[in-house]
């Protein structure tokens, strides 16, 4: 995707970092936050949907409790982020309501991405509140996160969200112009680099730590995000959050930040993900008509298709699809779990809340969520 060719783009991601919500952590930028609402306000009546990545929560703590400097330990940041998040939801939420739109908080850890069953829970209420037109404004559960599952910068946050919403494009707004071929403030001829492959050798010893002191991240965390986006696919724009019309001219292909160019075209990168990189927990074995409609018409996997279940696994897990030879026809993230998937194997959705007592995904397997072997 070149960066002229945003107009097609329907879902994108926006992170804000801290330095720049909290102008350099002396509260929260209320006239900033404004403009930047308008500009995702103004996306919306575009038909495209959009998801802010919040930093800023342990900051504005840090201004509304009196501290000078980031706390060290974790019980002191996750009080901060406590009382930050109150002001910062307040600010982002009443500046939505001014153009009509709902504002929804979505607080998440690791856990929450790195369980299959939770990762599907979350992109499900994401695309439903995107369906609604609401507006999530996801942070880092930072009052609960702990060390071992703490995403560690909200770049990183913003790239697994973006993964998650399949999203097109992911803005970065920072405090710097982009990123430079070195460290502008060490190497005086450093140039701003306007376009680059997000797999680019040569990024590693562009990219600095963070100067601010105010978030966990820095340019580093930055480029590692959109690697890390890069891989489902998603475009990355790390650009100054202080421009005027920043986001605006994103989305109209201005030549502003830097653009990380993708490697992956997004329907390979998934179908990649799911073939390689996930541990098979059951087999379902298919019926030749179910084979038949896989194979050649690309759709989801019904239940109804379904002739037996094997394994032990829950819903959002992977498993593989054989026909009655055993022969592996697909694999794919379903949709229920091990003892239900028994309950309605050959059934049709119709029947689903009269068998299971509730009616969730028509699909045993959708097709977004599978690839042909």
């Amino acid at each position: 995707m070149k960066r002229n060719d945003f107009s097609h783009v329907k879902r994108v991601v926006v992170k804000i970092g801290s330095s720049l919500l909290t102008k350099g952590g002396k509260g929260l930028d209320q006239t900033a936050i404004a403009g930047w609402v308008a500009q995702m306000a103004g996306l919306r009546k575009q038909d495209i949907d959009v998801i802010l990545v919040s930093s800023g929560s342990v900051a504005e703590g840090m201004c509304r409790l009196g501290l000078k400097t980031r706390p060290k330990t974790l019980h002191e940041l996750q009080a901060s982020a406590a009382v930050g998040q109150m002001g910062l939801v307040r600010v982002v939420d009443d500046n939505f309501q001014q153009h009509g739109l709902h504002a929804a908080q979505v607080l998440l850890t690791h856990d929450d991405l790195s369980d299959r069953r939770r990762y599907l829970n979350a992109r499900s209420t994401l695309l439903t509140l995107l369906d609604f037109g609401a507006v999530p404004v996801i942070n880092e559960n930072d009052t609960v996160a702990t060390e071992e599952i703490r995403f560690g910068d909200n770049d990183t946050l913003a790239a697994l969200v973006a993964n998650l919403v399949e999203a097109e494009l992911l803005i970065i707004l920072t405090d710097q112009q982009g990123l430079f071929t070195g460290d502008p403030t060490v190497y005086p001829d450093a140039t701003l680099v306007s376009e680059i492959r997000a797999n680019d050798p040569t990024l590693d010893r562009m990219a600095g730590a963070s100067r601010s002191g105010l978030g966990r991240g820095g340019m580093y965390t930055k480029v590692r995000a959109a690697r890390l986006a890069s891989r489902s696919g998603t475009a990355t724009v790390i650009a100054p959050g202080a421009a005027e019309q920043v986001i605006s001219r994103v989305m109209e292909g201005k030549n502003i930040g830097t653009y990380f160019v993708p490697d992956l075209e997004p329907l390979v990168a998934r179908k990649r993900w799911l073939a390689g990189q996930l541990q098979i927990k059951g087999q379902l074995v298919l019926d030749p008509g179910a084979v038949k409609v896989l194979k050649t018409n690309g759709k989801s996997l019904l239940a109804a298709g379904v002739k037996s279940v094997s394994g032990r696994f829950e819903r959002g897990e992977l498993v593989s699809c054989i026909d009655e030879e055993g022969n592996e026809i697909a694999r794919g993230l379903i949709n229920y779990g091990k003892a239900e998937a028994e309950l309605i194997a050959g059934k049709n959705s119709a029947d689903f809340e009269r068998i299971l007592g509730y009616a969730d995904d028509a699909e045993m397997i959708h097709r977004d969520n599978m690839v042909l072997i």
